[in-house]
């Protein structure tokens, strides 16, 4: 029977990166869905850097693809250059990163969601949302198209009210080709949603050709690549070099002498930009006493000779790019293909979501991606998901996939971003995360992918290579323990500095059979024995913190009626409304005070006319310490 074509479980709006997975999530769960995009054209289109992965970012990857994402699986088929970053550090610093073909990467991600079951791919320009009963139940289209459905998810990027910046010249558009779409922040104010402006940019792109690459310096992938996907056996197309170069002074000094010009510098952008990638006329003006600025020159395909001029994203006029470009050591002679420029776009601040990233005030209406005012394709891939597979989740009826910051770098941005909000597009560092020796790239699956398989989102081939690779690391521990040498048990004599897994294999054989030459499960027999000390430590704190998240705020509690608590405190509290003390006491502003006070409130006998639910069970004794950032 053929379905009505514009009638879906679930819709989802923009078809970049967090757009892609929240439909293929959405999907595989088991709705039908619709992904809307401006263009099907540009379906996961890499905007700026065609780059996957990188500190913090290469471990997101790795737990999208744990979920039963696509983007690992996407970029260890198109990458052309793999890099371990970190690889002096210890292995919770280990990030994986890519250089992606641009253009294969983003057919490829369309391939993926024309083959995906119960994924309608179409090309609308959505203009509103159709709201009844304070519930979202679908989107209006232009050409008075109405597609009705059970949960919307907007992925809109950097599309909202788009405005882009080259000097003085100002263009209506939220990628340079692109359309601004125009409708949806009105149809959110109308529903009582709070919209803030940020601003991104991106760099100039160069002919290769014309680029003097004897007088740069090279920078080879790595010999023995390390895959995103935990369902890609090997690495083995061949990689290209990128090559770094630096501005100098007399760069420096054109762009001081042009910064009346500079949209941040003239007042034309007055909205916030990526304070950890700001643009080249930021770093002049704040860093005044460096002299050079590194410059990486990253090829965007195997088909192309147009290079990527990572370092320099600006805004500045078009005479004066040229200008700057011609004065960089190997680009004396370098023509611009694309000249760089910012986009000032809408964003909606995520303290008005809930961890599953649907709205609060609102049923039916979940955000993702640079909507909730992040940057990057990892973060905005991982909200993807969370948001696709719990609209889903909701429609289906069944438990939300909810991952917390003990368990992920996806729980802690999800965290971040609701409980504290942004002030600035927010970007993963593993700074942010408290228990990264645990949450690294090496073991996501072990982490995530039993959630997924709970979740309905993973297909049978992942779960028993799941299920394979578990069983081989749990036989291999179960051996280094339970084996003695001189008195010793083999895990305790690999904990030691200069003992390798080698030395311990050749006295005990049998681990030899049970690796099978799995290199990942003797990664992670390695680590968990190096740093067995460390983890146990780690995994205490883990506890303690899920203790806190376990003592649940009821979500109909009016803090007016809390005595004794602080001004500031009750107006961030009925702000984020959290549904923890854990997640009440990461509120910026919130002391221990102040968790003391709601904790002893919550533990009184109820009374008339008070919060008509409180937490059950789960209300013990207040922490002797609790940590607040």
């Amino acid at each position: 029977m053929r379905h009505d074509p514009y009638r879906y479980d679930v819709v989802v709006v923009g078809a970049g990166h967090a757009g892609v997975e929240a439909a293929l999530a959405a999907a595989r769960a088991g709705c039908r869905t619709a992904l809307l995009t401006i263009s099907c054209d540009g379906v996961g289109q890499m905007s700026c850097n065609p780059a996957i992965g990188g500190v913090a970012k290469g471990q997101i990857v790795r737990e999208v693809d744990a979920l039963g994402g696509a983007m690992g699986r996407l970029a260890d088929a198109t990458a052309i250059q793999f890099r371990l970053l970190n690889r002096g550090k210890g292995p919770a610093m280990h990030s994986p990163r890519a250089q992606c073909d641009k253009k294969a990467y983003q057919f490829l991600a369309k391939l993926f969601v024309e083959r995906q079951e119960r994924l309608t791919l179409r090309q609308e320009m959505v203009e509103g949302l159709v709201e009844t009963g304070g519930r979202v139940v679908g989107v209006k289209c232009r050409g008075d198209v109405t597609y009705h459905a059970r949960a919307v998810v907007l992925t809109t990027g950097t599309f909202l009210q788009a405005i882009m910046h080259t000097g003085e010249t100002k263009t209506a558009g939220g990628r340079a080709g692109d359309v601004a779409a125009t409708g949806i922040s009105g149809a959110l104010r109308e529903l009582g949603f709070e919209l803030r402006r940020f601003k991104t940019g991106t760099p100039p792109r160069l002919n290769g050709r014309t680029i003097d690459f004897q007088r740069l310096e090279p920078q080879p992938g790595d010999q023995h690549p390390v895959a995103f996907s935990f369902l890609t056996d090997k690495i083995e197309q061949p990689q290209l070099d990128c090559h770094i170069t630096a501005t100098n002074e007399r760069v420096h000094d054109v762009i001081r002498a042009n910064l009346h010009r500079a949209p941040m510098y003239s007042g034309q952008i007055e909205s916030t930009g990526p304070r950890y990638c700001p643009s080249i006329e930021d770093k002049v003006v704040r860093f005044a006493d460096r002299g050079a600025h590194q410059i990486f020159l990253e090829p965007e395909g195997r088909a192309t000779l147009e290079y990527y001029c990572n370092g320099i994203s600006t805004s500045l006029p078009r005479d004066v790019q040229e200008h700057v470009i011609g004065l960089i050591d190997g680009l004396e002679h370098a023509e611009i293909m694309r000249f760089g420029y910012a986009v000032e776009y809408d964003f909606a601040p995520p303290t008005q979501l809930r961890p599953t990233l649907a709205a609060k005030s609102v049923g039916g209406l979940y955000f993702a991606g640079q909507i909730n005012g992040t940057t990057g394709y990892e973060e905005a891939a991982a909200q993807g998901l969370v948001a696709g597979a719990n609209a889903a989740l909701e429609v289906l009826h069944r438990p939300p996939l909810v991952v917390d910051r003990s368990q992920a770098y996806i729980g802690v941005l999800l965290d971040d971003l609701v409980t504290r909000g942004v002030d600035e597009p927010y970007r993963m560092f593993t700074s942010r995360a408290e228990y990264r020796l645990l949450l690294r790239h090496d073991n996501a699956d072990l982490r995530l992918t039993p959630l997924a398989i709970e979740a309905g989102l993973v297909d049978d081939h992942r779960r028993k290579r799941f299920e394979s690779r578990r069983d081989r690391i749990d036989r291999l521990r179960r051996e280094l323990e339970s084996t003695r040498c001189e008195g010793v048990t083999l895990a305790h004599r690999l904990r030691r500095p200069e003992t390798t897994w080698y030395d311990v294999a050749s006295m005990h054989p049998v681990l030899h059979a049970i690796a099978e030459g799995d290199a990942g499960a003797v990664e992670q027999a390695t680590i968990e024995a190096k740093y067995g000390g460390y983890i146990e430590r780690q995994s205490r704190q883990i506890e303690r913190f899920q203790r806190l998240e376990e003592k649940a705020i009821p979500a109909d509690l009016d803090y007016r009626r809390v005595p004794q608590l602080r001004a500031e405190a009750l107006e961030k509290l009925q702000r984020v409304r959290p549904g923890s003390i854990g997640q009440a006491g990461r509120i910026s502003g919130i002391n221990p005070s102040d968790i003391a006070t709601l904790l002893i409130f919550l533990k009184r006998p109820v009374r008339g006319g008070e919060a008509s639910t409180r937490a059950a069970g789960g209300m013990g004794e207040t922490e002797p310490t609790l940590t607040t950032d």
